[in-house]
């Protein structure tokens, strides 16, 4: 714990000595901060005016209306910051998620990437025996048309030779 601090201040003009357990410098900016609200009323006519007790109080309503003033900024800007921690939370889980499908989904990109480079070799494979069987198949027909001619030729030769019998 800190050590408490004894200052002596100036506030409209007399010495006080300020104790607390913050610096001598924040003790001092306290009391320039009073010393410019009683020079700010000091600069209106009617304050002069007023008796001691009423000017008190005056400094103290504003001194008070600034610290509200002071803690609605500060608490709605609590509440921002909140706010914000609170979407910054829900972008990172939301990142955290889209990079999870994003993984997934070139996981499955790459699974199907070698189901196509397979299918493609399958498709070679396919075709060059598509080929194999055309050629035989054209062979075949060559066969059975020479084999057909040479029958026609026979048949031809056997009714010839029949006829000339």
């Amino acid at each position: 714990m800190s050590s408490k601090n004894d200052t002596e201040v100036i506030i409209d003009g007399k010495i006080f000595t300020l104790s607390g357990y913050e610096t001598k410098d924040y003790l001092q900016k306290v009391a320039s901060y009073i010393n410019g609200k009683i020079s700010e009323f000091k600069k209106s006519e009617g304050f002069k005016n007023q008796s001691a007790e009423v000017r008190s109080t005056l400094v103290s309503l504003n001194i008070a209306d600034d610290y509200f003033k002071a803690k609605k900024q500060a608490d709605a800007l609590e509440s921002d910051v909140e706010l914000k921690d609170k979407q910054i939370y829900e972008t990172k889980n939301e990142l955290v998620t889209t990079q999870i499908k994003i993984e997934s989904l070139e996981k499955e990109l790459d699974d199907l990437r070698k189901q196509l480079t397979e299918a493609q070799k399958e498709n070679i494979k396919l075709e060059a025996r598509i080929y194999e069987l055309k050629e035989d198949n054209d062979k075949l027909l060559e066969k059975t048309k020479n084999t057909s001619d040479v029958k026609k030729t026979s048949r031809t030769k056997k009714s010839t030779l029949s006829e000339e019998i």
